[in-house]
């Protein structure tokens, strides 16, 4: 495995960089919004703009990247975000916010595209699963340790936005200093959304739902976790909590489903997911069961969206695989950007509350969709996943290129 590294180290560094400052920034503005005593549905939409941001920057990527390259195009998107980061203190109102947020949505999705295709130009077919795999725990790892980083200092302080600025900026070192040939990206055929659901609508909904769950959560659950009595040590342990339950959960969940009925799998986990969120509800405020339910939850829910793409891969052709996922992300991606909206309408509306029971009316609704589909098709015999599962937690559609393929991958459209 160490030779296989090491020539793309510089990259996995530059994304682990770019990961500890972006998310950083996410869990700041939240506990920095809470002292600015803005509403929660105030940030609810501001929280929105990145996923907003998220779905522009997938469309202007490629077209970027073509034409001025990798290396500059990094460069180029890493110096706005720097710059975003340190406007949020500047300028601390609630539009202003939004702006920016889209503004870094936008370059942040660039900069992982700039990653994410290079690393899979670098890797070889037969070792793309073991990239992808390392790829993917350095996601979890930055992300958790990003958390920690708020403990440095509180968020009403200039610190924790110059330390994200910094990471954020630093990154550009390994990357710029790789001697690594930049490749030629290729463009992302897509599909429609309405061939996507003909072909398998368990997917589709799994995409679409999760999009709308992890958006509220990546968006509002900080928010949440100051409603509830957390100091700002505590909210960072909070999201801790949820992503290495999310990285304990997601590979025993997801090889289990590789043996049986995807559909079926995915119902009991959505199941089991609403049921950890109704625990957040009946936990005492300030109590550190929280943490334990939230990492049950994290656990269960950060595995829905890689089993959707694992459920929908079962039934479309290798040559279309990138397409699909590529689709999916974008629904998926959709779905974050409302998220967040709706959940802090909800949470002004009623209270913190409000937040964990949208988790659960979510997870439910998935279950419910999901259990609807298989009894429309009761006739068909489940049989086992034509491809193996493959952990994921946030990406673009250019690292969906390294998934590693499956020869065996036929159109099943009657077992959805």
């Amino acid at each position: 495995m160490l030779p296989l590294i090491i020539p793309i180290g510089a990259l996995l560094a530059g994304v682990s960089l770019l990961l500890l400052g972006s998310g950083l920034l996410n869990t700041l503005l939240a506990l920095r919004g809470g002292l600015e005593a803005y509403a929660d549905n105030t940030m609810g939409f501001i929280m929105s703009g990145y996923f907003i941001g998220f779905i522009v920057g997938t469309f202007i990527a490629l077209p970027l990247i073509h034409r001025i390259g990798h290396i500059r195009s990094f460069a180029f998107c890493a110096a706005v975000v720097s710059c975003s980061v340190l406007l949020h203190e500047l300028f601390v109102n609630p539009y202003v916010w939004m702006a920016l947020r889209i503004m870094t949505g936008s370059m942040l999705v660039i900069l992982y595209t700039v990653i994410e295709s290079w690393l899979s130009s670098q890797t070889p077919s037969l070792q793309r699963g073991r990239v992808f795999a390392v790829y993917m725990i350095v996601n979890l790892v930055s992300l958790t340790i990003a958390q920690q980083l708020l403990r440095l200092d509180s968020p009403a302080a200039f610190t924790l936005f110059a330390i994200s600025a910094m990471l954020i900026s630093i990154s550009l070192v390994p990357v710029t200093w790789t001697r690594l040939s930049q490749p030629i990206v290729n463009d992302i055929t897509r599909l429609s959304f309405r061939s996507l659901y003909k072909t398998a609508p368990v997917a589709v909904a799994g995409g679409a739902l999760s999009g709308l769950s992890m958006g509220a959560f990546w968006g509002m659950a900080a928010v949440y976790a100051g409603r509830v009595g957390f100091d700002s040590h505590n909210v960072a342990n909070f999201m801790s909590c949820a992503i290495l339950g999310g990285a304990a959960l997601q590979y025993p969940l997801g090889r289990y489903s590789d043996s049986h009925d995807r559909r079926k799998v995915l119902a009991l986990v959505a199941v089991c997911a609403g049921l950890a969120a109704l625990l957040l509800v009946f936990i005492p405020q300030g109590d550190k069961r929280l943490m334990l339910a939230i990492a049950v939850y994290g656990g269960l829910a950060f595995a829905v969206y890689p089993l959707a793409i694992a459920h929908l891969n079962d039934h479309l052709e290798t040559k279309n695989i990138l397409a699909g996922c590529s689709a999916l992300l974008l629904m998926h991606a959709i779905g974050a950007a409302v998220g967040p909206a709706i959940a802090g309408q909800l949470m002004a509306l009623i209270d913190h509350n409000a937040l964990p029971l949208y988790f659960a009316i979510i997870q439910f609704s998935l279950a419910l969709f999901t259990l609807w589909k298989i009894r429309q098709q009761q006739k068909d015999s489940p049989t086992d996943s034509a491809v193996h599962f493959v952990p994921m937690v946030r990406t673009t559609p250019t690292a969906l290129e390294m998934l590693p393929e499956d020869e065996e991958i036929v159109v099943e459209p009657e077992q959805r």
